[in-house]
């Protein structure tokens, strides 16, 4: 066996002084710190003073036990390695120290090799069980950092309704712009329910090609379709126990919808190319940043599947609704992105605060969080609202107008401004997204809020 470096510390718990002195004699012969003590009171002292990396107890300590001094060591959630020394054939004692939490025992008498080996054992476990506390932690992070952010009441109404109704198994729509939060919150549904243990799994609905878009919800048999070698499991079977996120639901196909339909009334799926019905047990919860009642209106969206979908609506603010919670989200992508790339977390000024909150945020969420990201890479603070020469751009091409005293519709006026966009491009809604530098996701938005057409 190699020698351990000479930093890894061992705490010597034995009452026989002769005893106690043979083994720190082997221990710091191999290159070990070590401290002894005669007792269970004393060894309890020296570790409130200080770390030690393995414990190396004797069984039968005057009125206490080793096992005392274990139960006491893991109460405390400490990692250290733990070995326990027993006579010779008391296995009893052996298994009891194991099941106490105990990574090793050696029976007496032992030889020199024999101790090292098992002080090698404890460290290892010793140095294990901290990686696992540190993967943990960074899991527990992460899982934090997916998380849903803000104060505001807006915010507080999202989670009220989210605590409600995670326990339960009800079909959940999540209403909002694009860039929202609406698949964190769909998320925070499945982590806290009875699901949580199971897959989630997340689907853009919009993403899918139709060729292909029910074999990949519902399956396929082997020789449904050209192509189709093997039997496939669709996404619906495949979140069979857990939760399905249906993003974008709004431009699923009339047959898919029809489909859809079929197993929120019924719970079951056929395969593409079977006759045969196959019962799933899967909470759906779709999201959409379409307004869906309008599409049933102008029938691009069945009513019975959004009614069937409606049960319990869940609405997310944009960020320009919540605008006190924008300090505290760009503060958390801060950290969020420095972790990520390893940057250093520079803290935002009072006029950088000022730059978001004066910003009005058409991506939401996820564009601040890019620029955020783009923030801590560049240490450039022009990435945080757009660089000086859009700002230019953009004061350059406001037109001149005077405000009236009295006020006015700004519905109204915004309802104007896109359906003149609209027909100065002849219906071209990327190009009037773009003429009025607008992501193409939040122009079409607005056009379906107003019900403005391309006609």
């Amino acid at each position: 066996m190699n020698e351990l470096p000479f930093q890894f510390h061992i705490l010597v718990v034995e009452d026989e002084p002769d005893q106690r002195q043979l083994i720190c004699d082997i221990l710091v012969a191999s290159n070990f710190k070590v401290t002894s003590a005669d007792c269970v009171e004393s060894a309890i002292l020296l570790t409130k003073k200080q770390p030690f990396d393995v414990i190396f107890s004797d069984w039968k300590l005057g009125e206490l036990t080793g096992i005392d001094l274990l139960n006491y060591i893991r109460h405390q959630e400490n990692d250290v390695g733990f070995v326990i020394a027993t006579a010779y054939g008391t296995i009893n004692h052996a298994v009891e120290a194991l099941q106490k939490g105990a990574d090793d025992y050696l029976p007496k008498p032992f030889k020199r090799q024999e101790l090292l080996l098992t002080i090698d054992k404890a460290l290892k476990a010793k140095l294990l069980r901290g990686e696992n506390k540190s993967l943990n932690a960074q899991l527990s992070e992460q899982k934090q950092l997916v998380g849903l952010v803000g104060k505001t009441p807006a915010m507080q109404a999202v989670y009220q309704r989210i605590e409600k109704i995670s326990g339960t198994n009800a079909t959940v729509l999540i209403l909002g712009e694009s860039g929202t939060g609406k698949e964190l919150a769909a998320r925070a549904l499945h982590d806290k329910s009875s699901r949580k243990n199971e897959k989630f799994v997340a689907i853009n609905c919009g993403a899918i090609a139709e060729s292909i878009a029910e074999a990949e919800l519902f399956g396929a048999e082997k020789g449904a379709y050209t192509g189709a070698n093997t039997t496939k499991i669709g996404r619906f079977e495949a979140a069979n126990n857990g939760t399905i996120f249906l993003d974008e639901i709004g431009e699923l196909s009339p047959n898919l919808q029809a489909h859809l339909l079929r197993f929120l009334q019924e719970g079951t799926i056929t395969k593409l190319g079977s006759n045969d019905e196959i019962n799933l047990n899967v909470r759906v919860i779709a999201a959409t940043h379409r307004n869906l009642e309008h599409e049933v209106k102008i029938g691009n969206f069945r009513e019975d599947l959004f009614y069937r979908l409606n049960v319990v609506p869940i609405n997310m603010p944009p960020l320009r609704e919540r605008q006190q919670d924008i300090p505290l989200l760009a503060d958390h992508f801060i950290q969020v992105h420095a972790k990520q790339h390893h940057c250093q977390a520079t803290a935002l000024t009072d006029a950088m605060y000022r730059k978001l909150l004066e910003y009005h945020w058409p991506g939401n969420v996820r564009e601040l969080s890019n620029r955020i990201e783009r923030f801590v890479l560049l240490n450039d603070d022009t990435e945080l609202t757009g660089s000086s020469d859009i700002k230019s751009n953009l004061a350059n091409d406001i037109p001149t107008f005077s405000l009236p005293p009295d006020g006015f519709n700004w519905e109204q006026f915004e309802c104007h401004c896109l359906a003149e966009t609209l027909k100065m491009h002849q219906g071209n809604r990327t190009k009037a997204a773009k003429y009025l530098q607008m992501s193409y996701k939040a122009f079409l938005y607005r056009l379906e809020k107003y019900q403005i057409t391309s006609d």
